[in-house]
């Protein structure tokens, strides 16, 4: 039986607290005075009723999230139906979509005069079609990116503007032209195990019921008596076949609350899950390798502002356009993604009020709408970064050290998971429901 120590409290590092302390001893510690990461469920309360709402991680489905789906099994945690669309509305011209259905589609009833946006249906079945021989064909041009396939096979701007980079963008959180440097093969292999090349047989989605952090509990049970929150990690050395992690803690005890003392002081365990961003996790490594500095700085975040609000001007014109996912274009392709999540769509929230969560718009929205904000990073994927992914094995179980997070694969909540899973399984430690797959 080992000690280990789990840094960060999000989904990588909890679900690798929860599956090593099956048969070892485990100690999380997180920086915040909270657990969960990007599992922020709020609650507030509006016109004297109470809505809990999710603002961080919201939706996963049937099809691509089977280490998520099981472990919500294995604690005890069910799901609840939500529907995922689409809409896209263009800031400068008007034009506006919604792609769930037909109704939606032409919302806006001008589209069904407009050569341009009939063209951009056919476009999107070319593309779709395209796509799903590439995957089947497993055959790639090296460093190809996604704008360079648009342009080799001769899709119109207005395709790539108003349909492809912003889905991308909005998935991603990442700008309009970012998403043209993204790797082709890493898009068309997402965008196809997502079924997003389909016009029907699509992913079922699904929220959690009561919020997000309803896992957090049951998830936590076997070692909530070693979280440690406010943990504040100065840094981190492996020697003399040891993982040390050394604090530096402030204590506050005179009647002024002023600093009146500093301490540190070390703890010692037998392997360390670095369960935290690449960039956090590389700048606790005071004995980084040249393989850590080199891989970890290759996969850098971004930081995004993210506002909870009932301002509906950041959502489509016409309702019947309004959709679970709203993409706002605009002439700045450095942008980063404006996307408005509709919460009353995704969490079937009953309510006079539609509640909003919104990416990179604060300016637009109007302040006494405004609920709360916060601040989430999300990684950034380029070719250098997929590069780093595909030699994980580097850096990742060597040194009594290991690596935890959704960076590694999509950049998602299953991702953190899948992550935690590779872990645990160097340990002997498995979800349940994959007992048959422990060889």
């Amino acid at each position: 039986m080992k000690n280990i120590a789990i840094i960060g409290s999000g989904i990588s590092g909890l679900t690798s607290a929860y599956l090593l302390s099956k048969k070892h001893n485990v100690t999380v510690f997180e920086k915040n005075d909270y657990i969960g990461g990007h599992t922020a469920t709020v609650d507030i309360e509006k016109d004297g009723k109470p809505y809990v709402i999710d603002t961080g991680f919201i939706v996963f489905n049937d099809k691509t999230y089977p280490n998520y789906l099981a472990l919500l099994d294995e604690i005890g945690i069910g799901k609840q139906a939500t529907e995922m669309s689409f809409s896209v509305h263009n800031c400068e011209t008007g034009l506006e979509y919604n792609g769930h259905n037909l109704n939606s589609l032409f919302a806006q009833r001008s589209n069904l005069f407009r050569p341009s946006f009939w063209k951009l249906v056919k476009e999107i079945l070319r593309f779709n079609k395209l796509c799903k021989s590439i995957f089947e064909q497993d055959i790639y041009l090296p460093g190809l990116t996604l704008g360079q396939f648009l342009n080799d096979n001769k899709f119109s701007a207005f395709f790539a503007e108003h349909y492809i980079l912003p889905m991308g963008a909005a998935i991603w959180s990442s700008s309009l032209s970012q998403m043209g440097e993204f790797e082709f093969r890493f898009f068309v292999q997402f965008f196809h195990h997502h079924g997003l090349l389909n016009i029907a047989d699509r992913p079922q989605w699904y929220v959690v019921p009561n919020g997000s952090r309803s896992y957090l509990g049951p998830l936590c049970e076997p070692f909530k008596e070693r979280i440690h929150l406010n943990a504040n990690i100065t840094g981190i050395t492996r020697r003399d076949d040891q993982v040390h992690l050394h604090f530096s803690n402030v204590v506050n005890n005179d009647e002024n609350d002023t600093v009146s003392n500093n301490y540190i002081n070390t703890q010692t365990f037998d392997e360390v899950v670095l369960a935290c961003h690449s960039d956090q996790a590389l700048a606790l490594l005071v004995d980084a390798t040249e393989d850590e500095d080199t891989l970890l700085s290759s996969m850098p975040y971004s930081e995004n502002s993210v506002i909870l609000h009932t301002d509906v001007s950041l959502l489509p014109d016409r309702t019947a356009a309004w959709a679970s996912w709203n993409y706002q274009l605009s002439q700045d392709r450095e942008k980063a993604a404006s996307v408005t999540y509709n919460m009353n769509i995704l969490q079937g929230l009953e309510s006079e009020h539609t509640f909003c969560v919104t990416l990179n718009q604060k300016q637009d929205i109007d302040p006494s709408k405004v609920i709360r904000e916060f601040i989430y990073h999300h990684p950034i994927f380029s070719s250098e970064s997929i590069r780093a992914q595909q030699q994980r094995d580097l850096i990742c179980g060597i040194n009594h050290t290991h690596f935890a997070g959704a960076y590694w694969h999509n950049g998602f909540h299953e991702d953190g998971v899948r992550s935690a899973v590779e872990v645990a399984k160097r340990f002997d430690c498995h979800l349940d429901a994959f007992a048959e797959n422990r060889n």
